[in-house]
């Protein structure tokens, strides 16, 4: 037995050639491609609660869903999500709360805002912490929305009312948001559609906006350079991580192919740093204030074998998950 395994391992075969993984070999791989570096999205999309557990969380808005009342949601006290902003790029920085993540992408025409947070935290957190940071607020130009759900939109008509600001989000998630009917802060007013891979250029800085529908029908992931002590570096920009979708089969492989895909983005675009719109999956709360000595290269740059490690937990447990439906 030991020498046909040698052989298989030897010939690149290995096991898998004899025998199909199992649930337990994805959640093993996930652990692994995890390690330090991503325990919160391993906690979060391995450990999952009963299919039933996230409803609320994706009852809200679904893609050709029928609209459904929400019943008010309560503001929770300031201490529970207020955070002060951080600077861990020369032209990025993070302006979330405690759970969530916005972020201000300073351009040569302007400034960008990827994500706008829950409406109560939005002109806080955003207009707030823009000006702490001594940045403007009138200088806001886009807006994009990695998908639509309260905790990343709900800031976003806030931005396009107050500050003119374009407002850029999936196709699917524009529809969604449309048949919702409400939301706090207000539904913004549909702007830029995106239904396909394209670029977003504003002044020096071209935003590669690459679709990644499972989160959300519409999610959208980005690829972008920063500048780190005057050094370019690219970032991976995950846009939709949790399960929070109706679990099916079907829905499990579009999150995966999407997962793989942005994955192939990130290398061959050569991003080194990975961030996102929570922090429980990239740390952003505490890396993004980390103050930095001359020449202390950010938190944030992980390389790019460590990026790429995100997408293995994120497909492998995804893999574990839909075996989990399935019986396996």
């Amino acid at each position: 037995m030991k020498f046909t395994t040698a052989l298989l391992l030897a010939s690149g075969l290995g096991l898998a050639a004899v025998q199909a993984a199992t649930i337990d070999d994805h959640v093993f791989a996930a652990h692994k491609a995890a390690g330090l570096d991503y325990p919160g999205t391993f906690a979060r999309v391995c450990i999952q609660p009963p299919n039933s557990g996230d409803a609320l969380a994706s009852a809200r808005r679904t893609a050709g869903a029928a609209a459904a009342p929400q019943p008010p949601r309560p503001t929770p006290a300031r201490d529970a999500w207020y955070a002060e902003p951080g600077h861990p790029f020369d032209n990025l920085y993070w302006l979330g709360s405690k759970v969530h993540n916005s972020w201000a992408l300073k351009t040569s025409a302007g400034i960008v805002i990827i994500d706008t947070l829950y409406n109560y935290a939005s002109e806080t957190e955003i207009v707030g912490g823009m000006k702490k940071l001594g940045l403007n607020p009138a200088d806001i130009n886009y807006v994009i929305v990695t998908h639509g759900h309260g905790d990343h939109d709900e800031g976003a008509r806030l931005l396009q009312d107050k500050f003119g600001a374009h407002v850029v989000m999936g196709t699917a998630d524009w529809d969604a948001i449309a048949k919702a009917g409400n939301m706090p802060g207000g539904v913004p007013k549909r702007d830029i559609a995106v239904s396909a891979d394209q670029k977003l250029t504003v002044g020096d800085t071209t935003i590669s906006i690459i679709t990644t529908p499972g989160h959300t029908p519409g999610t959208l992931s980005m690829i972008f350079p920063v500048k780190d002590h005057g050094k370019t570096i690219t970032v991976a920009y995950n846009g939709g991580t949790a399960f929070n979708f109706p679990r099916t089969p079907a829905n499990f492989d579009i999150y995966i192919a999407s997962q793989k895909k942005f994955a192939a983005a990130a290398k061959a675009a050569g991003a080194v740093a990975l961030i996102s719109n929570h922090t429980e999956f990239d740390g952003a709360f505490y890396k993004a204030r980390i103050a930095r000595a001359a020449g202390d290269t950010s938190p944030f740059v992980v390389g790019s074998d460590t990026v790429q490690r995100y997408f293995t937990v994120t497909s492998e447990c995804a893999e574990a998950a839909k075996m989990r439906l399935k019986g396996s």
